[in-house]
């Protein structure tokens, strides 16, 4: 949760491909990152930094080393939006297979007081991407909605998942929901072939329980052997006990069952608050964030290597 030129900064020259988990791969705030691989190279995004609306890094050697862009890979929101304010958040990129990238990220609707889920598209991973003049998703009188990604099933069916962000209607406490009266839940979306235009209505997959406290929200979508996992956070992300969270299903529309422990906690491999992971398509190899810094907030990103057992996925 939360928000040309051509100039290169490298930031981590160390391989970590020995190590499941490995970074800070970036040192600077990264938040809320996502992963695109493709044939001509690797690149991540995150949320807006820098003066961005959205960051952009790229990696020569499929994730392990990395150098963050200065340039802004979202230069204009919709026009249902409002940029450049610190409130253009988590964004996802895929590769729509017919030499266009679709960008999918939560902006800042002045209208309704509430940030929706917007798409962009660009003929180059690095952008500009162009938006879209209308919104994916609002959800407006239940808070909004936040942290979109894509995914494509088997059957060429594309999908994008969200959170409605139930906490930004107030509650006190940590993330705005410490009395727990909101609801918070994930989204599918299912879309159209050309991968910004909604088709028909959203479905709710998964939403926080007792042990999630005020919100889960971060979702990703993954399809490995045959298993649906959605990756979430859960908690405050400003708390350590924000934490990297998964749930299976045997069908893209759930019944999802989440995972008896969380994937990543404070503590493990010596992260603070893990959160907002993306994992490749594929499943193997996923970025994340963690907190380096209370005040100002900052969280780099970090890479992880994910291993599957059935319905069970560890990053050891």
């Amino acid at each position: 949760m939360q928000r040309a030129l051509a100039l290169a900064l490298p930031l981590t020259l160390a391989s970590y491909a020995a190590a499941s988990v490995a970074g800070p791969v970036i040192n600077s705030d990264f938040p809320d990152p996502s992963i695109l691989k493709t044939s001509g190279g690797t690149y991540a995004y995150a949320t807006n930094g820098a003066g961005y609306n959205i960051q952009v890094a790229t990696s020569p050697d499929g994730g392990n080393t990395w150098s963050l862009l200065a340039q802004d890979a979202l230069p204009d929101v919709g026009s249902w939006a409002q940029g450049n304010n610190g409130n253009t958040w988590a964004p996802d990129v895929i590769d729509r297979g017919d030499g266009t990238f679709v960008m999918y990220y939560a902006a800042l609707n002045p209208t309704e007081n509430t940030h929706c889920v917007g798409a962009a598209t660009s003929t180059n991973p690095e952008g500009p991407f162009n938006p879209e003049s209308d919104p994916i998703a609002c959800n407006t009188s239940q808070g909004g909605a936040i942290d979109p990604a894509g995914f494509q099933d088997t059957d060429g069916t594309r999908y994008v998942v969200y959170k409605v962000d139930g906490n930004n209607l107030g509650g006190g406490g940590s993330c705005g929901n410490g009395d727990g009266s909101h609801s918070t839940p994930l989204m599918l979306q299912p879309m159209q072939s050309d991968g910004v235009t909604p088709n028909g209505d959203a479905v709710q997959i998964l939403d926080r329980d007792a042990g999630d406290g005020p919100l889960i929200e971060a979702p990703k979508l993954v399809l490995v052997n045959g298993v649906y996992a959605v990756f979430f956070s859960s908690n405050c992300y400003n708390t350590d006990l924000y934490d990297v969270s998964y749930a299976t299903a045997s069908s893209v529309k759930g019944p999802y069952t989440k995972a008896g422990t969380p994937l990543l906690v404070t503590g493990n491999d010596g992260l603070t608050a893990p959160g907002g992971m993306t994992p490749t398509p594929d499943g193997s190899f996923a970025v994340f964030h963690a907190t380096s810094n209370p005040s100002p907030l900052t969280r780099p990103m970090w890479t992880a290597q994910l291993t599957w057992n059935g319905n069970t996925v560890t990053a050891a």
